[in-house]
């Protein structure tokens, strides 16, 4: 994406972005000990109100995808509001999740076994 498109996205989001560098990117950092962030609301509502003027300088919905990258300790559960996925839905965004194991000093060993004797 051109840096003149990326600040056009800017001004119409009225948000400033995390990042610019390959793509305009805009991120919530949320630690285990935090309270939840809902962050499907959260970004739809930045955008809900803005697809029409986001498709004037050539952004479709299906351009937007939202992201929740979670590292974990142990079990890996996430819960989403039926009415949160229902407004993604209706807008045509995408959501990605991409979950990976915070590293364990002893990690090289199949999951489920200990190299501990």
């Amino acid at each position: 994406m051109a840096d003149d498109k990326k600040n056009l996205v800017t001004e119409i989001l009225n948000v400033t972005p995390t990042s610019t560098k390959s793509f305009w990117c805009l991120d919530i950092s949320e630690d285990e000990n935090d309270e939840p962030v809902y962050f499907i609301s959260y970004f739809v509502n930045i955008l809900e109100s803005k697809f029409k003027d986001l498709e004037s300088i050539g952004i479709e919905r299906d351009n937007i995808t939202i992201w929740k990258l979670y590292e974990y300790d142990g079990q890996c559960n996430m819960e989403f509001d039926p009415q949160d996925l229902l407004k993604l839905g209706e807008n045509g965004i995408t959501l990605c999740i991409s979950c990976w194991q915070k590293d364990i000093e002893e990690r090289n060993y199949p999951l489920g076994h200990s190299n501990k004797n």
